[in-house]
């Protein structure tokens, strides 16, 4: 009972961090449900669907009203992960449970690397350039690459579509497979190809990860069979950090913050390939 209430109050954590960062939280749903609460593997991933897919729902409410969703954007990127989701639900399905976690924890790695060289890309998108902002009554103001960025238009070029198509396809299939929101891979996509600022590729990637997550459980229909007494309330919790971090993401230091998680994420793959490997 003590690990099951642990977890359930875990979930503020990982709520936070997809309200805060927009990916990266939802691996830590996995580990928290099997090694703390005690559910399967193949359950937990389901069970991980659900929370992330919920709480994400409510973080796009706080971001949307914040002016940081494209929702279009959102909902084709989306749209056209939907075979990469049906390939990752069937191998999920087959697959031995301690493989699945073992390959669960070098994904935990290959996250927490992303996010933690993302801080330097980031700083060098958003540092200051000599560059004249004409909108600001001529007045010749200082701009940062990143404002720069707001004002440019999305430029949909073949290659900018085929990279997101394959995106979109690899999020699916993570998600699928690992019952993760993608959001690692979503962030940088919507940045990079079609010129997002953080802050919009954040909110808008928890657009897609509500698809993602709807569509991969929409699969799993006839497999919600584990502990509801566990999952409810971690949902929940999860949410409630979802609605947080989604209100406080403006007025927090989201550098030190996605460097700070990128370390305990290496700590949680370790941990989640360590006790797999003794308990096999």
């Amino acid at each position: 009972m003590t690990g099951e209430l642990i977890a359930i109050a875990l979930g503020l954590l990982v709520g936070l961090s997809l309200g805060t960062l927009g990916g990266g939280g939802s691996t830590l749903a996995v580990p928290i449900l099997v090694f703390v609460a005690g559910l399967e593997a193949q359950d937990a991933t389901t069970a991980s669907l659900l929370v992330v897919g919920v709480a994400s729902a409510f973080g796009v409410i706080g971001h949307y009203s914040a002016g940081n969703v494209r929702l279009g954007a959102g909902v084709a990127f989306g749209a056209a992960g939907i075979v990469g989701s049906r390939i990752g639900t069937l191998v999920n399905q087959s697959i031995d449970e301690q493989v699945l976690l073992l390959a669960f924890s070098a994904l935990i790695v290959f996250v927490a690397i992303r996010m933690y060289r993302s801080v330097s890309r980031r700083r060098d998108l958003g540092e200051i350039a000599p560059v004249l902002d004409h909108n600001a009554g001529g007045s010749g103001a200082v701009v940062t690459k990143e404002r720069v960025r707001q004002n440019v238009g999305v430029e949909w070029s073949v290659s900018a579509i085929v990279k997101l198509a394959a995106a979109a396809t690899a999020v699916g299939l993570l998600t699928g497979l690992f019952g993760v929101g993608g959001g690692f891979v979503v962030v940088p996509a919507l940045m990079l190809l079609l010129k997002f600022p953080t802050r919009v590729a954040i909110g808008t990637s928890l657009v897609v990860i509500v698809i993602n997550a709807g569509m991969a459980l929409a699969m799993r229909a006839g497999e919600l069979d584990f502990d509801w007494g566990v999952v409810v309330p971690f949902l929940i919790t999860v949410s409630v950090g979802v609605v947080v971090g989604s209100r406080v993401a403006t007025r927090v230091d989201a550098d030190r913050l996605t460097r700070a998680f990128a370390i305990m994420l290496f700590v949680v793959a370790a941990y989640t390939a360590i006790s797999t490997v003794l308990t096999a």
